[in-house]
């Protein structure tokens, strides 16, 4: 979704649509099972017991670089997320797509499972960007591709920007850390350190791979599906 989004901008802008597919598809190849639940039990265990982190941004980045992408990929993979701005045009609508994508998708996926009510959601928000998350993502779309021929940059227009930008955080409070998520987030976190430990103690048990045991346990436990890690720990 966020590949599909980022050319429909690119081609808009007259960008290069090569470069943001490619980083729209790779920007997340780093990440462990169970999203960002995952992402941190995985990276409290790695400090526990060897003194260094994981973020799947990183990940994804270190992969890109072994498969030999170019620097302007890597670039917008590594930055997708987190403080540092990418380089590239293409990287940044990435960026801003990545969060337009999720933060809309899982709104519906809340409203459909019962998470949410459609009166949960903020009014003024969704007054302006629009009712439904087909309608919200033609809003924020429209917007990025409008103000970024403004700007002459990639921008959002500040009242549009903003409403997502609350969305965001009214999710994050609702959803992603309330209460519902936290039985999910300690299963995440009991089923990654059992791999962990199981790894730890019989490193035998890692496919072959190149690195110290921590890289290897890493690439291995992060490139695991939900499905995988669940039948690994009952294995």
């Amino acid at each position: 979704e966020t590949t599909a989004i980022s050319r429909v901008v690119a081609r808009a802008l007259w960008l290069n649509e090569d470069l943001v597919e490619a980083i729209g598809l790779g920007h997340d190849m780093g990440h462990t099972p169970f999203g960002h639940a995952g992402e941190q039990a995985l990276d409290e265990a790695l400090r526990e017991r060897f003194g260094g982190g994981f973020r799947h941004n990183e990940q994804s980045f270190r992969i890109a670089r072994e498969l030999n992408l170019t620097h302007e990929v890597c670039d917008g993979i590594l930055t997708h997320t987190g403080p540092q701005e990418p380089e590239t045009h293409e990287g940044r609508i990435v960026r801003i797509v990545d969060r337009i994508a999720y933060v809309n998708h899982d709104i519906d996926d809340a409203l459909r499972y019962g998470v949410l009510a459609e009166r949960d959601l903020p009014t003024a928000e969704i007054a302006l960007l629009g009712a439904t998350g087909s309608e919200r993502i033609d809003t924020l779309v429209h917007d990025l591709v409008e103000a970024s021929e403004a700007a002459g940059d990639i921008a959002q227009s500040d009242d549009v920007g903003d409403a997502m930008l609350s969305l965001r955080s009214f999710m994050f409070e609702r959803v992603y850390l309330g209460p519902l998520a936290v039985p999910e987030h300690e299963r995440a976190g009991h089923v990654i350190r059992a791999i962990l430990d199981r790894l730890v103690a019989a490193p035998e048990l890692l496919p072959p791979g190149e690195g110290d045991l921590v890289v290897r346990i890493t690439d291995y436990v992060a490139g695991m599906t939900d499905r995988f890690a669940l039948a690994y720990v009952e294995s």
